[in-house]
């Protein structure tokens, strides 16, 4: 994946405060910094690249010492902190050897951290040239020790959290930017992912906003298929009007995240339909780079945790969707080799599975929709007395935790459980006793009076059911 370009808000800033002039006389005068730290500083200022690399190599201690003492010394100088700040920034990205000798320091992070928190005025730039530094320092050296992961990074991923959390798209841009240039390690990217409330959430309401999902009842609204997006028109932006730009930025700090499957694939589905939404950006994917990015992550996902997630993937009608894409004129290598090997996956998996797994896949993840089976009188009369007995009756539990639910964005769901409760009491008749310990007959009876007549209609054919056993019985 390619190396990313600085977002544009943060690179005008920093020019601005490049060309700005600093009265350095005056500062010296008012003992912000010593007449040996403005030398230091006016011999890298304006000097050639290359000349610069020679003066700082040649006194490393020296400037290692000068930017924590000069932020420290004039702290009160709003100019010149912001100056040392992008000077610093400037020397890092050029200069590697300054990272590691700044890390060397016996507390290197003493002077920086407490700039993050500068301010809460959306007019203070220090926070933002602060985490910048910082994230050069940490990247440039792919510094993993503990000052690094224990100590800084919980705060810096804070910061950067509160920029994604931001209603400016290029606030939330830079924040996405420096998250990736952070997920260079393992170490960072459990920081990370230890911190997702913080970190992960507003990320996963970015891709639920593209792919047109608002966040009161994502998964309902992804399972019912009733998203508000379309793809990208001439503004390049896609539901929620998330850009192009973000919207690639995201995901490829997602897909760097999944190189943690086996540790986060499970938690990363069940707290946020991973599966079940990138499914669906998919769908909408409107760049071949966005589109490699999906179909990576989904692949590193999946093949991380099959037992969990294939079932998922196959309700979500992902294996459909990677035939529809086979199909395009794809030019990227990569994307091609990681859907062959994701459809080939799928294809194996769903090669062994029977209607019965689908059906209790489908019930395991929470949601119904009208699949195959619901309607089918052949699966009911072969399975019917399976559904009941599995695992000491787990599904029938599971069918009644959804019928508690009230379904305001999905009542297919509602009905799709009553025309289930239904078949099951149909077939086995001499069961029912156990649905109505589950408190199924009493909340038929309450959908009765449901306003969807959908609803109404499969509570009043369930209860039929029950009735008509009760009646023969007597």
């Amino acid at each position: 994946m390619s190396s990313l370009d600085p977002p544009t808000y943060l690179a005008s800033l920093q020019n601005n405060i490049r060309q700005r002039p600093i009265p350095w006389d005056g500062a010296v005068r008012a003992g912000s910094l010593t007449d040996d730290q403005l030398a230091k500083i006016r011999a890298v200022d304006k000097a050639k690249k290359d000349a610069r690399k020679q003066t700082v190599e040649a006194d490393l201690a020296g400037y290692r010492a000068l930017f924590p003492n000069v932020l420290e010394s004039a702290a009160k100088r709003q100019d010149v902190v912001q100056y040392v700040l992008v000077l610093l920034n400037d020397l890092l990205n050029t200069i590697p050897a300054l990272s590691k000798a700044i890390l060397q320091n016996g507390n290197p992070y003493q002077k920086f951290l407490p700039l993050l928190a500068h301010s809460t005025s959306s007019e203070d730039t220090i926070p933002l040239l602060t985490s910048t530094v910082l994230v050069s320092l940490m990247a440039g050296s792919r510094d993993e020790s503990d000052a690094t992961v224990d100590k800084a990074l919980p705060m810096i991923f804070s910061y950067l959290a509160s920029l994604t959390k931001n209603t400016d798209a290029g606030l939330q841009d830079i924040g996405v930017q420096q998250y990736s240039s952070l997920m260079y390690g393992r170490v960072l990217r459990q920081q990370f992912w230890a911190q997702r409330s913080e970190t992960v959430a507003p990320l996963i309401d970015i891709l639920r906003a593209a792919a047109g999902v608002g966040n009161g009842n994502a998964s309902a609204t992804l399972w019912s298929g009733t998203t508000s997006t379309a793809r990208s028109g001439l503004d390049g932006s896609l539901g929620g009007g998330v850009g192009l730009q973000l919207l690639y930025h995201v995901l490829l700090v997602m897909w760097q995240l999944s190189f943690e499957a086996e540790d986060v694939s499970d938690d990363l589905n069940e707290e946020y339909d991973i599966v079940l939404l990138y499914t669906q950006l998919l769908r909408l994917s409107p760049k071949e780079k966005t589109t490699r990015l999906l179909v990576s992550t989904l692949y590193n996902l999946l093949s991380a945790n099959q037992t969990a997630l294939l079932p998922t993937a196959v309700l979500a009608r992902l294996p459909a969707l990677l035939e529809t894409l086979g199909t395009r004129q794809l030019t990227d290598p990569d994307l091609q080799d990681d859907l062959s090997k994701l459809r080939e996956m799928l294809e194996e998996y769903t090669k062994t599975k029977t209607t019965f797994d689908e059906y209790v896949a489908e019930m395991n993840s929470g949601h119904l929709r009208w699949s195959p089976p619901h309607r089918s009188t052949v699966f009911w009369a072969e399975n019917a007395r399976k559904i009941l007995e599995h695992e000491n009756g787990e599904l029938v539990r599971k069918l009644a935790e959804i019928m508690k639910k009230t379904w305001g964005n999905d009542k297919a769901v509602l009905a799709i459980a009553c025309n289930d409760v239904g078949n099951l009491v149909r077939e086995v008749p001499e069961k029912r006793y156990q649905l109505e310990k589950l408190g199924l007959k009493t909340r038929i009876m309450e959908l009765m009076g449901e306003a969807d007549e959908n609803v109404r209609w499969e509570s009043l054919q369930a209860l039929g059911g029950w009735l008509k056993y009760s009646f023969d019985s007597k």
